[in-house]
């Protein structure tokens, strides 16, 4: 699931970079403190094997590896004292760190 605040963040940073072509990627990584760790970045290509979501104009890509580990996870963005980011909220995560940027399952 993608939050409209996600949404609306992605669709502004794709008009931003005048390039339609462009999603954003959400991918899983080995590392952090807990184990995995979520990484996001701006492709302008998809990979046959990915899954693509198209929410109120943004795209969303995750590749195959990545996908069993974000199934059911909800991707947010947040603006706060912490700064403004992007958010996994990830029910399949049995402990998180302290910041929530890595997991472990």
């Amino acid at each position: 699931m993608v939050t409209p605040a996600a949404a609306q963040k992605v669709a502004a940073l794709v008009e931003e970079e005048q390039n339609p072509d462009l999603c954003l990627r959400v991918f899983v990584t080995g590392g952090g403190c807990s184990g995995f760790q979520y990484g996001f970045e701006f492709a302008d290509a998809l990979a046959e094997d990915d899954a693509v979501l198209e929410v109120d104009g943004a795209r969303i890509a995750i590749d195959a590896l990545s996908y069993p580990y974000l199934v059911g996870s909800t991707l947010d963005y947040l603006e706060g004292l912490e700064g403004a980011r992007f958010v996994v909220q990830n029910p399949n995560a049995t402990s998180t760190c302290g910041c929530g940027s890595s997991f472990s399952i």
